[in-house]
């Protein structure tokens, strides 16, 4: 990656909606305490205002629909839409709304804001590296960037675990989240 030019960071100023086909939302937590299980949300929507010369500007809101977690296996799939873990059916949407932001250097910035889980709303901070700007063949002001941030699951109200003999439990308390985002600019 090539880092970005200060015209760069004046293209990318605008009103962006997330393209959830080139997107993923995903997470990863250690199985047995010996692996790691991944997996990832497939329907969710969101936007964000973007000023890197003015990062306190800037903003974000997505919506995740928890019923579309998805870590290839069907069963551990069903038992993560249940009570046990995020309570779809009383608690059907995971939110993240936007607080503030910060421009760390011309890659990088910090993004904090409230994250909604099963009717807990607790604030994080996603750190997210910047990975280009490109025009589409549709004409579209493309942007992208990753990010991620570790969570402890029992703050949100997400407890059910099983002891392992060893003494250890079968699903660690942290969570890995991970965001690919891509972006397009409104006209």
């Amino acid at each position: 990656m090539t880092t970005a030019t200060q015209t760069d960071l004046e293209q990318i100023t605008g009103d962006y909606t997330i393209d959830a086909a080139h997107t993923r939302i995903g997470f990863q937590a250690r199985h047995a305490m010996v692996t790691k299980v991944r997996g990832h949300f497939a329907d969710f929507e969101g936007s964000f205002h973007l000023d890197p010369s003015r990062p306190e500007e800037s903003s974000a809101s997505v919506t995740v629909q928890a019923k579309s977690i998805s870590t290839g296996n069907a069963d551990r799939d069903t038992h993560l839409r249940s009570n046990d873990f995020f309570a779809m059916d009383e608690f059907p949407e995971i939110k993240f709304v936007s607080t503030s932001a910060e421009r760390v250097d011309d890659e990088h910035f910090k993004l904090t804001g409230d994250l909604s889980i099963r009717g807990v709303t607790r604030p994080v901070t996603i750190g997210f590296e910047y990975n280009g700007v490109e025009q589409d063949p549709w004409g579209n002001t493309r942007v992208g960037f990753e990010g991620s941030t570790e969570i402890n699951r029992k703050d949100w109200g997400v407890n059910w675990n099983a002891a392992l003999d060893s003494g250890g439990v079968l699903v660690s308390d942290k969570v890995k989240l991970e965001f690919d985002i891509s972006a397009t600019k409104a006209a």
